[in-house]
Order: C-alpha cells, then structure tokens, then sequence
C-alpha cells in the first residue's frame, strides 16, 4: 500500500504519461499534482516509487515511466469514472435508434467505443446455449418449402428454411408450430423437451427438421472488431502482426474476455491477459446481460498507456446500454 503522498505522485506520473508520452519529471509532477512539498521531496519520492518497482527511468537525466503495477495500482484507485454528458448522450442516442438485427447492432456498438475511445473494440455476440427461446415459428413460403424462425431471449433471431418431400398443408403446420412452441419456449436452447408424437405424420417430420438445424448451431459467441487500424499505436510491426492475428482468431478473443471477467476483472493489464503477445497491451472488460442473464462481454484493447477512466466509463456504460436495449427486444 502506498501513502497518500506517494499515491499522489505516482497518479500524476501516469496521468501526464498517458496524455504525453513523454518520461515525466518533478517539474511536472509538481505542476499536476496539488503536494505543498519541495521539489526535492518530490524527486526523493520518485525514487523511492523506482525503487519499489512501480517507475522506470530510461535515462539517468530523464523523468520516470510508469510499470505495468503502476498502472494497476492508479486503476485500482478509480472509482466509478464518469462519461462526459455529450458522450451518454451520444450512447443513448446510439441505441434508441438501433433498430437492427442483433449482429448488426453488435457491429455499430463495436464501431462507436472504437470511436469514442480511440482505441480498439470488441463486441462478443452472446451465447447461444445461454439463452432461452422466446418463440418459434413456421411459415410456408412454397408447397414443399417452410422457413423456421427461431427468437432468443438475448434478441438473436436465427432463419433457416426446410424442404419437405411432401406439401406442408395447414394442419400440419399448424400442429408442427404448437409441438415445436411447447417443446422449446421458456427453455434454454438445445436443453427443450422432446416433443411427444403428434398423430400427424408430416407435423413430426416438421418439428425434428426445424429442431435438427435450430439446435445445432455453433454456440460460442461472434467477435465484432471495431478500430483495427487503432492497433499500430502498440508500436513494433511484430507486436502490430501479432494481435492482429489474435483479433482474427474468434475462440481466443471470446476466451481470452471470459476469462478476464470469470477472473472478477474489469481491467487485465500486460501480462495479466495471460497472452504473450498483448505484454504491451491492456484490456477493459465489462459483460452485458439481457433479461438478467449474462450473455455477452464487451471490451477495449490498447496500449498500457491508455486513458483508463474513459475507458472503464465508456465500456461501463455501453454494456449497460446493450444489455437494456437487448431485454426490450
């Protein structure tokens, strides 16, 4: 635990580092941070952050720069950072007009916290098996052609069409569609009750074919990335390379999100993520619920040197936005 004093310092190193790059100095500490001290003081106390491994000095002459447990230390010092009233407006404003299937909602929002942030977003769509079924429906778009349409709790819409060998007349659609609704509405997906034989043989056939392709869809969540070219800021073109392959890799984005949140963290940083080629890297997580449930995360990825509290604020806030947007449907 450091004291107030060295807390003070140490904030407004990471502070002026994040908005300029540049190693910071006791002059400039000095000018940020409100410490009746000297100069000196300032500098010994410097030190002594050096030495406890939260500063580094590239130059004997130069300021110091923040480490990976400075950075952990001034996150763990924020509490509940606040979107500027413009930028809530802005989310609000964003999802009172999305109104869009639920992969193109995902692909907007992974868009605007790129763009609010400056860094880059990603949106993992929910998970299938977590979801329950709200309704199921089919409709006879020809003789021998029936479209099935399947409506999760998360807002997930899913359409698939199904050939039958025979002319699906009305009442075996009809006794298909209240097999197929009492087998799967209020259950989770893949987990229905097997529906009971009906008497109608076509209606059965229709209720195993539209169970068959509704229930065997993969069930980890899509990645949406917004602000690829965000990336570079990282700096060496191999590191650049590297997380951009990990971006394109679907199962170690949706992995790697879960298990920053499993681990009860909002922010993984460097070595935190667990992945070596995000060393320089920091993620900020939040997952987004529909209906209470959890069903998504959402996330930044940047350099260590990124504005957490905007970041934190940002991520809080759209999770919060998109989950309530999803729960109305």
């Amino acid at each position: 635990m450091l004291d107030d004093r060295k807390m003070a310092i140490l904030r407004a190193v990471v502070e002026t580092y994040i908005e300029t790059a540049e190693p910071v100095g006791s002059t400039a500490v000095s000018a940020v941070a409100d410490l009746e001290v000297s100069s000196a003081t300032i500098r010994n106390e410097l030190s002594l952050l050096d030495q406890q491994g939260y500063l580094t000095q590239p130059h004997t002459s130069a300021g110091r720069v923040p480490t990976d447990k400075a950075y952990r230390a001034f996150v763990d010092s924020i509490d509940a950072p606040n979107l500027e009233r413009n930028e809530s407006q802005r989310v609000a404003d964003f999802f009172d007009h999305a109104h869009v299937e639920i992969e193109e909602m995902l692909r907007r929002t992974s868009k605007l916290l790129s763009e609010m942030t400056g860094v880059t977003s990603v949106v993992v769509a929910p998970d299938r098996d977590q979801a329950t079924v709200k309704s199921v429906q089919l409709v006879q778009l020809a003789p021998t052609l029936v479209l099935a349409v399947l409506v999760l709790s998360d807002g997930t819409v899913e359409k698939c069409t199904i050939e039958s060998i025979e002319e699906a007349d009305e009442v075996a659609l009809a006794v298909a569609n209240g097999h197929l609704s009492a087998a799967m509405v209020g259950r989770c997906i893949g987990k229905e009750a097997t529906p009971q034989p009906s008497g109608n043989a076509l209606a059965d056939r229709l209720v195993e074919s539209a169970r068959a392709v509704l229930t065997t869809q993969e069930t980890a969540g899509d990645v949406f990335v917004g602000g690829r070219s965000s990336v570079p800021t990282l700096g060496a073109t191999e590191t650049i390379s590297e997380v951009l392959s990990i971006l394109e890799t679907q199962l170690v984005v949706v992995s790697l999100l879960r298990d920053v949140v499993e681990r009860g963290m909002s922010v993984a940083i460097g070595e935190e993520t667990g992945v070596d080629p995000l060393a320089d890297c920091s993620l900020v997580v939040a997952p987004y619920s529909a209906e209470n449930n959890q069903t998504g995360t959402i996330g930044l990825l940047g350099p260590t040197r990124m504005n957490y509290p905007h970041a934190m604020a940002a991520v809080a806030v759209v999770s919060k936005s998109l989950g309530k947007r999803l729960s109305e449907g």
